[in-house]
């Protein structure tokens, strides 16, 4: 039983500083499995010392996507761990062998969730999602059903349901990026719009958007040069501004 800050600490630095230093690395399994169990950031910060040991100590987690899944919360897009966890969820994601109901349960939840994220994050989650399109094109229905959101009463997806399998994400339409193409920010309306055509074949990098932050987002609009709109327009004539006005023969304005 750690006090919380410092099972913080710990797992922070679990996977460079710990576990390439030990014998025995799977000695950390019970540990790092009952913390990924937690829930919150201390769950997020297992995730990357639980990357280590399935990958290279082929440590088998049954139930893993399915807790991966059950992370994706409101406060996903604000915690300060935002960076390392889509860093870690695009690993995870990123084998063509997952089955499609599962990448579009991702898909529709992080979309919902993002009806409410900042703008900061919106600019790395969706070339994100557009990533895991361009890796599974099983999902694409998402975006290309017929009628779209339209043609629904309702959306089929079930928000609550833990398990991605029972969700019926597959059923549903990207009605809340299609949303996103009004957002007020101008940046995030064009990268939503990016749907609205055919996919590159080539990955978004997002290893830049990762850290991006409110403040680089401000002063990137504060050092935008403006740009003089050249206008059209009729000068004005005697008091009345008219053509033909009468006054203009017998007053001006000076």
């Amino acid at each position: 039983q750690l006090p919380t800050g410092l099972y913080k600490k710990v797992l922070v630095i679990l996977h460079d500083s710990i576990l390439p230093y030990m014998n025995e690395p799977t000695l950390m399994i019970d540990f790092l499995t009952v913390a990924y169990g937690i829930g919150g950031a201390i769950s997020l910060l297992a995730l990357n010392g639980l990357f280590i040991l399935v990958h290279q100590h082929n440590l088998e987690y049954p139930d893993f996507y399915k807790k991966l899944y059950s992370l994706l919360d409101p406060s996903i897009y604000h915690v300060k761990y935002r960076a390392r966890f889509f860093h870690l969820a695009d690993l995870f994601l990123s084998s063509s062998h997952l089955p499609a109901y599962l990448v579009a349960a991702f898909i529709k939840r992080l979309s919902r969730l993002a009806l409410t994220a900042p703008p900061e994050a919106l600019l790395m989650v969706i070339p994100f999602i557009c990533n895991l399109f361009r890796r599974h094109p099983a999902c694409k229905v998402l975006v290309h059903r017929p009628n779209g959101p339209e043609g629904m009463s309702e959306d089929p997806y079930i928000m609550e349901e833990e398990e991605p399998s029972e969700s019926r994400a597959l059923e549903s339409s990207l009605w809340e990026i299609q949303t996103l193409q009004n957002h007020y920010h101008p940046d995030v309306a064009k990268a939503a719009a990016v749907l609205n055509q055919s996919l590159s074949e080539m990955e978004d990098d997002i290893s830049g958007l990762l850290e991006l932050s409110a403040c680089e987002l401000f002063d990137k609009e504060v050092k935008k040069k403006a740009v003089d709109v050249p206008l059209e327009f009729e000068q004005v004539r005697g008091l009345f501004g008219k053509k033909n006005d009468i006054f203009a023969e017998h007053f001006t304005l000076e």
